[in-house]
């Protein structure tokens, strides 16, 4: 099979390249290596995805990118530096590939920062994953799988947060526009016959992590002896799913999508497990045997006071089963913050 993932040099998309490479599948990576956070993170990500233990010699961005171009192309990988803003860019690539599934991650990320840069998250987050529909309908891809979130459900006083609850109160742009992604995709669906499997996550943790995440901030901070950003009293709580068991739900909704026609479906990947902010912490300071050194700050505007994830759906209709707890998933990732 032939998969172009959209964001594949990220944190979720990296692991799941690697996850495709390794059984045997041909890849199309697309990113564009936003300024987000620092590109080289991205880079290594993609030597790791392609287990290429090599010695990057950083120097310029784009010079970086087009070597690492160079070095990674082969007969089952292609990797294209390109915003899927563009969609005359996105055109080529369609036009030069057979593509079977698209794996569609790339996004601007992120709760507080798009407070912050609202119309910036609208273009890419809507209008740049239209583009790719509109280029499943021109190329006859019928076969799509998006990323959306949990943050899509607000503040649900209804716990856990079940796909049939209604989602039509957000409180920040980023998850205004992971809804719309919704219900556009189910337009796309609707009008030309694309099965689409959207795919909430609920807040991703693991090696390869994005730095501006709390577990890696936190981490980060502590182990360098630095105060860490303590935003309310600790009672603010996620259902923290390990990347394992996302990549593990990803290739799953695949093999669903694949068999099936016809589908529309919106799916919760959690881990069933809700943990505060204070028995996170907790967690990071026991496995780094040290102390956090807390400031304690208000709550941002924007996040949710508390997210949980039913997930039978995903049971029932696909066989998602993690098995990671975050007692283990934790102490794997500060094993690998403190090897890398």
């Amino acid at each position: 099979m032939i998969y172009l993932v959209t964001g594949g040099s990220g944190f979720i998309g990296s692991h799941l390249i690697e996850k495709l490479l390794k059984e045997g599948h041909s890849v199309i990576n697309i990113d564009n290596f936003d300024n987000f956070y620092d590109y080289k993170i991205k880079i290594k990500n993609t030597l790791d995805s392609l287990e290429k233990n090599l010695d990057f010699e950083f120097s310029e961005k784009e010079n970086d990118i087009q070597h690492l171009i160079s070095i990674s192309t082969s007969e089952y990988y292609t990797l294209y530096f390109q915003d899927i803003r563009d969609k005359k860019g996105l055109e080529n690539i369609f036009q030069n590939h057979k593509i079977d599934v698209i794996i569609h991650l790339a996004a601007l990320a992120g709760v507080r920062p798009s407070i912050e840069r609202p119309l910036e998250y609208e273009e890419v987050n809507i209008r740049g994953t239209m583009n790719l529909w509109e280029l499943c309908n021109q190329f006859s891809i019928k076969k799509l799988i998006c990323a959306s979130s949990s943050s899509v459900y607000g503040n649900n006083e209804k716990i856990p947060f079940c796909e049939t609850d209604n989602v039509d109160q957000p409180i920040s742009p980023y998850a205004a526009t992971k809804k719309c992604g919704e219900i556009l995709g189910h337009v796309y669906h609707s009008l030309y016959g694309i099965d689409m499997i959207q795919l909430r996550f609920f807040t991703v943790y693991g090696p390869r992590q994005r730095p501006d995440l709390a577990i890696h901030k936190f981490t980060k901070l502590i182990s360098e002896n630095n105060e860490i950003p303590f935003y309310g009293d600790g009672n603010t709580a996620r259902d923290y799913t390990y990347i394992d068991d996302i990549i593990d739900g990803i290739l799953k909704s695949v093999v669903y999508l694949e068999k099936s026609s016809g589908i529309y479906e919106i799916i919760n990947l959690g881990e069933n497990e809700v943990v505060t902010l204070s028995e996170m912490l907790s967690e990071i300071e026991k496995n780094l045997n040290k102390t956090a050194i807390r400031k304690i700050l208000p709550l941002q505007p924007g996040d949710v006071q508390k997210t949980s994830a039913d997930i039978t759906k995903a049971r029932n209709l696909i066989g998602y089963n993690p098995t990671t707890n975050f007692q283990n998933g934790t102490k794997k990732f500060v094993e690998w913050f403190l090897r890398k």
